[in-house]
């Protein structure tokens, strides 16, 4: 648990993870690196994934 309230940014900051390397998600929705995130939000932090057909 981290206290907030305070952005997804700052969020992947104290955690030490790398912005572009992941996707962040509150409920259902995807939110951006300036979303501010309520003291109480529970979000899924999941790698990005690259590839493609070669």
């Amino acid at each position: 648990m981290v206290p907030g309230p305070m952005t997804v940014a700052a969020l992947l900051t104290r955690l030490e993870i790398v912005p572009e390397s992941v996707l962040v998600i509150n409920g259902d929705t995807l939110v951006t690196h300036d979303a501010r995130l309520a003291d109480d939000a529970e979000v899924e932090i999941r790698p990005v994934i690259s590839g493609g057909a070669t």
